[in-house]
């Protein structure tokens, strides 16, 4: 008895091993394969829950570009016609609450009766969700309705509007940044999307499993609201001014300000014209009639909202004028050519080449010394400059201030101009000579912003940035985008014998109508003639300082093809360069001089401060 129950003992547990290992095979085997019959005879119902794209704020907290939330309307049609009674006062209640047409509910019906998933209806409003969820709760007078619900989704909102276009951008569908900060910083916005899912079988209760949503994060830019919306006042004042006023149009072809903090490179405010709505970009009623709108193609109406999305300020380029003087004099103090005592002769026009190139006084300015030359905005002395500096040493400082390269901004479009520069090898004594006072090179506004940016702080060039912080969902700080110092320019004493001519220029020429009671503004006026110089389309702009000792805040205008009657006219740079500061100063509180005196606000223009003529 004992040997037949050794043996039935060990029977026994052979068979279990036999057992155990031949399931261990089937799994390691054909694991997959029997899993999937089962899944295929359960039921399996997921969800997706929409993360929360991050906000973009301004340096103080103030939110430019939010996800709010809204609800899409989701139908479970096989509940609904799970049985007849539920039919017709869903669907009443549909359309009672959600505006959804009766047809299109039974057209859904008839193509997917088993479907238990239905988008309706997407971004329905929180207050359209508390109406359903009081009649949804209502069992006594709304018993029969039933297969209806909610699903939390998120859309895009710009609090602003206009404000800020260039610098924020927009999303397109799929939380997609299109331009500006939304899509420079595009996957720090995003999140991850969580899923709720579970297993539905016949026997037993349903178990869902949530993997929550992983919100993205609020980007905290430079920007700052206030001096944003006051430079974007004067700009909207300008152009309302001049539309329509010397041909029909806009009061300009483009029309840009930049506000930059010169001893780290922050951007405060940066805006140009025309500008558009965030909250719907591709709105180009505001520009082209209704008649224009039903001749346009899809082509040229891509190509307008192309042109109006661009960012002026960081990839158009142009010729900058005058703005260039106070470079061409800081490269030849740098370079040993200019001590800071020479003097000039100006007899309002040289010969160069083949080319008689014209001063802005061409009846001449007689002598005048570096100052004087820089403040009377003289072609003649600034060519004499640069053929001391020779062409070599021009390029290179050029290329030393930021002119040709990336700027290394933190937005898309940054173009670098590098092909738009002379090289020493194909400059001849005429480009030379052109180049020194603004012309026949491109610049775009950030590079000449930021090179003089350095100019003026004792020559340290800050890449210029419009993001400051990253912080997660609850505010806590992720990253700090510290100020980058990429290289040195000049030295101290150069930035300090420039400010001075440029000091000059305000107190004394073309840059009076900023001398700001109160403050010490220095800068410089600039007046390019465009290609081809035969038809008369000029840029203006104006470059501002203050105060004198460590410069706190830069103003950058540029006014292209101003719709006037004479163009030519750098007094409107000045002018709304002027205006902005008055606004600005005193809300950044920029520091004040006891001894600043405002002087006379001279409106005679210097007109025209570029003539090159063969």
């Amino acid at each position: 008895m004992q040997k037949k129950l050794v043996l039935l003992y060990v029977a026994i547990i052979l068979a279990f091993v036999i057992l155990i290992g031949r399931i261990t095979y089937i799994n390691a085997s054909s694991g997959d394969k029997y899993t999937k019959l089962v899944l295929d005879q359960q039921q399996y119902d997921s969800r997706t829950i929409p993360y929360k794209r991050g906000d973009i704020v301004d340096r103080n907290g103030t939110k430019l570009a939010t996800s709010e939330r809204v609800y899409n309307v989701i139908l479970d049609v096989k509940a609904m016609l799970s049985k007849d009674d539920y039919v017709d006062p869903t669907i009443n209640v549909l359309k009672e609450c959600f505006d959804i047409q009766e047809e299109d509910v039974r057209k859904v019906m008839e193509d997917n009766p088993d479907s238990r998933y239905t988008i309706l209806k997407k971004g329905v409003s929180y207050a359209d969700a508390k109406a359903f969820e009081a009649v949804d709760e209502d069992n006594e007078n709304y018993p029969n309705v039933c297969g209806i619900w909610l699903e939390e989704d998120y859309v895009r909102t710009y609090p602003y509007n206009t404000l800020a276009c260039d610098v924020i951008g927009f999303t397109v569908d799929g939380n997609v940044g299109n331009n500006g900060i939304e899509g420079y910083y595009n996957s720090v916005l995003n999140g991850t999307d969580g899923r709720e899912y579970g297993y539905l079988d016949t026997d037993s209760s349903v178990e869902w499993t949530v993997k929550e949503p992983n919100n993205g994060e609020t980007v905290v830019s430079t920007i700052d609201v206030q001096v944003q919306s006051i430079v974007e006042k004067h700009i909207l004042a300008f152009n309302e001014a001049h539309k329509n006023l010397a041909t029909p149009g806009e009061g300009s072809k483009n029309t840009a300000v930049i506000v930059m903090n010169p001893q780290n490179g922050e951007i405060l405010a940066e805006a140009s014209y025309p500008n558009y709505d965030l909250n719907s970009p591709r709105d180009l009623t505001n520009y082209y009639t209704e008649e224009q709108l039903k001749a346009m193609s899809d082509d040229e109406k891509l190509d307008a909202m192309n042109s109006l999305w661009k960012n002026f300020c960081i990839s158009d380029t142009y010729e900058p004028g005058s703005t260039m003087k106070p470079f061409t004099v800081a490269a030849g103090l740098e370079d040993g050519a200019l001590t800071g005592e020479e003097y000039f002769y100006c007899g309002g026009m040289l010969h160069i080449g083949d080319h008689d190139i014209h001063c802005i006084n061409r009846d001449g300015h007689g002598n005048q010394s570096l100052s004087e030359a820089v403040q009377n905005s003289c072609n003649v002395a600034l060519m004499q400059i640069a053929e001391m500096v020779g062409a070599e040493e021009f390029c290179k400082y050029q290329h030393i201030f930021g002119f040709g390269e990336l700027t290394g901004i933190d937005l898309p479009g940054d173009a670098s101009t590098e092909g738009l520069l002379y090289t020493p090898e194909n400059m001849d004594a005429a480009s030379l000579a052109t180049n020194a006072f603004g012309q026949n090179f491109n610049v775009t506004m950030t590079q000449l912003a930021a090179g003089f940016c350095s100019l003026i702080n004792g020559g340290d060039y800050y890449q210029p940035h419009i993001v400051k912080q990253i912080q997660d969902s609850n505010g806590n700080v992720i990253e700090n985008k510290d100020p980058v110092l990429v290289k040195r320019t000049v030295s101290r004493e150069t930035s300090e014998l420039v400010k001075q001519y440029m000091r000059g220029v305000v107190q004394n020429t073309s840059g009076k109508l900023a001398n700001i009671e109160g403050y010490e503004v220095g800068g410089k006026t600039g007046t390019a003639e465009k290609l081809p110089r035969s038809e008369g389309k000029n840029l203006v702009s104006f470059i501002g300082y203050a105060p004198q000792e460590k410069p706190e805040i830069m103003v950058y205008v540029v006014i292209d093809e101003p719709n006037d009657y004479d163009q030519a006219q750098s007094s409107f740079a000045v002018q709304m360069a002027s205006d902005i500061m008055q606004e600005i100063f005193p809300y950044l509180g920029i520091t004040k001089s006891e001894t600043a005196d405002a002087g006379t606000a001279d409106t005679e223009d210097v007109s025209s401060e570029e003539y090159y003529e063969e």
